[in-house]
């Protein structure tokens, strides 16, 4: 039985009560969020772990296989994507079911003390499928005209949100899992959406250092036309309007980017 129905209520109940994020202060860009979630798993009365700054995921809970990893999002501002940082979304992720928050604040509060104005919690598959890679940072020395300098190859992964992906996240309280996946029984669902794998797959890159050109290599992806199909769910008595995915050129077009042809 998994507890992210249950955490999900919770975050519900205290958004209709009016429980607001508390930041320390204007340097406070990135906890204020996580202790408010840290206060609904609370009030759930689950155990949990918080692991450090750099640990993925953010919670992890101790009787059960299960995470959450958090992102707050300042609206209006940048939300169709963020930055994960080292680490790939996922949904499964040492042998631990991972699910991600996200929730949404004013950009610019009047003071330390404001509302989450909307929130998807969502399993890390509904992002990405693929539970697979593990990622790690290589380097070599040698550039430069002495042969002594170190490059650090650091990548940084950018993923698009759900209020990217499906129509209907925004100002809105959803819960989005996989089809079959064991929610409360009072869970209204309000959505089907059904993410489909592409064609090719990037499985290596290379950096040109005379011309700054980045080339990617693809090659088929095993897994072509897979369909992942996911449930939106509300809370009774929440708004019943309902989510719907986005096409990918929407998707891509909310990403500001072109997709290219893998014969979707």
């Amino acid at each position: 039985m998994s507890n992210a129905s249950a955490i999900f209520k919770a975050c519900v109940k205290a958004i209709q009560s009016g429980d607001l994020i508390e930041r320390e202060g204007r340097s406070d860009k990135e906890f204020h969020f996580q202790n408010w979630f840290k206060q609904r798993m609370e009030s759930s009365g689950l155990q949990f772990d918080s692991p450090g700054r750099n640990s993925y995921p953010d919670f992890c809970l101790v009787h059960f296989a299960e995470g959450f990893e958090l992102k707050g999002l300042a609206y209006p501002g940048r939300e169709a994507d963020y930055d994960c940082n080292s680490q790939v979304p996922c949904g499964e992720h040492n042998g631990r079911q991972v699910y991600y928050v996200f929730g949404r604040y004013p950009v610019d509060p009047d003071g330390n003390r404001y509302p989450v104005l909307d929130l998807v919690l969502c399993h890390g598959s509904f992002l990405n499928a693929d539970n697979t890679y593990v990622h790690k940072n290589r380097s070599f020395r040698g550039f430069g005209s002495y042969g002594d300098i170190l490059v650090r190859d650091r990548k940084m992964y950018v993923a698009p949100t759900p209020f990217a992906l499906a129509e209907g996240t925004a100002h809105r309280r959803t819960l989005i899992v996989p089809e079959g996946h064991a929610v409360d029984g009072d869970m209204l669902v309000v959505g089907t959406l059904t993410r489909r794998e592409v064609d090719q797959v990037v499985v290596a890159y290379s950096f040109d250092l005379r011309t700054n050109e980045i080339a990617t290599t693809h090659v088929p992806n095993p897994h072509a036309g897979r369909e992942h199909v996911f449930n939106a769910y509300r809370v009774p008595g929440e708004p019943q309007d309902p989510v719907t995915m986005r096409t990918r050129n929407q998707i891509h077009a909310e990403l500001g980017t072109a997709p290219e042809d893998d014969g979707d």
